[in-house]
């Protein structure tokens, strides 16, 4: 019944996230709001919808180890497992201006998350914070965006779906997402106790690997089709989003307790990867993520899932 809860969970935090994205951008365009901020706010909030679900649920129920560990395993797997992944499908180039910024606010949020991290908990003040980081990012790219003159952006889309059918995607999604999460929560405590590992370890790998499986397939038939323009800024931009928006949320409804291993382990290959991803983008504007970039990736996240398999046995 656990890896029943567990399944379950999983399907529905897919299935009900896909068509929250689907429902939220089809009713902003019966608001007439542009592209832009459909792509940049909209998009980035509901694709994180998941995590955010899973990590608050876990939070409020008492599992910290998840709400924190699901965060900086989809960090984690966004660039070892995704970007390794599709370079091995066909090498990314990057094209993105601006790239270097991305990377920097990215750097700057996992830095924070490591200092607010220190004490082993993230409180309602460092989540005011990250909030605030957020919302001056999300300006940023819609301004830098606006600059960048990308008129296609700006006109306002056609709604894909009537407007009752926008609202009733939209509501039984986040439905779903609310039972997706309690599920997937009690299916990965009760089996994390009978593997006899940290709930974190679970949180890290499987749950972290779940929420990540809409990016992750997107992002491979993406390499397939060579339509691979913003495809680096995109993962950058969900690591962001993954710290500064759902840890920050979380930790403002709730204080988030922080398992010292959180601090000594996860978080310290997290900042390695960001390195790492810099390094591979040089020299930046022209830079390539080759198969062998990919390669090394991929087997960077074997060891890493391996070692928090071997550090968290109780």
């Amino acid at each position: 019944m656990d890896v029943f809860f567990l399944l379950v969970g999983l399907l529905l935090l897919i299935f009900s996230g896909d068509f929250l994205v689907r429902g939220s951008v089809s009713l902003a365009a019966h608001f007439k709001v542009s592209k832009l901020v459909i792509g940049i706010v909209i998009v980035s909030l509901g694709t994180s919808a998941p995590e955010l679900v899973v990590s608050l649920d876990a939070a409020l129920k008492g599992h910290p180890d998840i709400s924190i560990g699901n965060v900086i395993g989809s960090n984690i797997a966004n660039i070892a497992l995704i970007l390794g992944l599709s370079a091995l499908v066909s090498p990314i180039k990057v094209q993105k201006k601006g790239i270097y910024f991305d990377w920097v606010v990215m750097m700057v949020a996992s830095l924070l998350l490591l200092f607010f991290s220190l004490n082993l908990k993230l409180q309602f003040f460092e989540g005011l914070l990250m909030v605030f980081l957020l919302t001056l990012y999300i300006i940023w790219s819609i301004t830098k965006s606006r600059k960048e003159k990308l008129a296609s952006l700006e006109t306002p889309p056609k709604p894909q779906y009537k407007l009752w059918l926008s609202l009733l995607f939209v509501l039984v999604s986040s439905v779903g997402l609310i039972y997706g999460a309690e599920f997937l929560v009690k299916g990965a405590s009760a089996i994390a106790i009978k593997m006899g590992v940290d709930e974190r370890v679970i949180s890290v790998s499987v749950i972290a690997l779940g929420t990540s499986l809409p990016e992750l397939a997107t992002s491979v038939a993406a390499a397939a089709r060579k339509e691979m323009d913003v495809f680096i800024g995109n993962i950058i931009g969900s690591n962001i989003f993954n710290i500064f928006a759902i840890l920050g949320i979380t930790s403002i409804i709730t204080t988030i307790d922080i398992n010292p291993m959180v601090l000594k382990f996860d978080i310290i290959w997290m900042l390695a990867l960001a390195l790492l991803l810099f390094i591979f983008l040089l020299p930046l504007r022209k830079g390539i993520i080759s198969r062998w970039k990919g390669l090394i990736f991929l087997t960077i996240y074997v060891a890493y899932i391996y070692l928090a398999f071997t550090t968290g046995i109780l």
